[in-house]
């Protein structure tokens, strides 16, 4: 998953944001919309990163979302 990708499933990947950096709002994460820069400028902003850093953690968490994305969904039959 790329971050245009990101951008058009917002809605699906913000609860996995969301339980990566919990000090992230609703309101953050609505400002953040998806967008990479905004996500990097908020990590930056609540968890104190140096901007190179909150990228690379950025880039990882697509990583995870993008394999948590493509992981097959089982559910128990009764």
């Amino acid at each position: 998953m790329n971050w245009d990708q990101i951008e058009g499933k917002w809605k699906q990947v913000k609860g996995s944001l969301k339980q990566q950096w919990g000090k992230l709002t609703d309101d953050d994460l609505d400002m953040i919309a998806g967008q990479r820069d905004k996500l990097v400028g908020k990590l930056q902003e609540r968890y104190g990163y140096a901007r190179d850093e909150a990228q690379k953690r950025a880039d990882e968490w697509v990583k995870v979302a993008d394999q948590e994305s493509r992981e097959p969904h089982y559910t128990e039959r009764p």
